[in-house]
């Protein structure tokens, strides 16, 4: 298979924003809990802006991997606020759209009540398998 197969039951309605399920061969790439801090260790103000740096360091350890964006199967993210997600939404999608591009993996959202560092908004895990 050199390619992803994005599994969508014929009856069910389209997500937006992610897959149902996909269906992938190779080498797997497993990207840790990224926050949203740079190489420096310093988180720059706000949850959009904190999505964006998270986003590019899990890009960075994907290329690491030999893996770039459009790789990824299956991504889950750890918000500290989910109001704050939710009312970050139409900012968020074109972030993730310049740094993901049009690729939309599996997903999962999930509310925690604190992260290791206390200033990281949001955390993302990402696996990724290179055909």
């Amino acid at each position: 298979m050199s390619e992803h197969k994005v599994l969508q039951p014929p009856d069910w309605p389209r997500p937006k924003g992610y897959a149902n399920g996909i269906k992938a061969r190779g080498d797997f790439v497993f990207v840790g809990g990224m926050v949203g801090w740079d190489a420096h260790e310093k988180f720059p103000p706000g949850f959009v802006a904190q999505a964006r740096q998270a986003l590019a360091n899990s890009v960075a350890v994907l290329k690491e991997g030999g893996a770039d964006p459009r790789h990824i199967v299956r991504m889950t993210w750890y918000v500290r606020d989910m109001d704050e997600y939710l009312n970050c939404r139409h900012e968020l999608g074109p972030v993730y759209r310049e740094t993901i591009g049009r690729h939309f993996p599996t997903m999962a959202l999930v509310a925690v009540s604190r992260l290791v560092e206390p200033e990281a908004r949001l955390e993302i895990e990402a696996t990724a398998v290179v055909p």
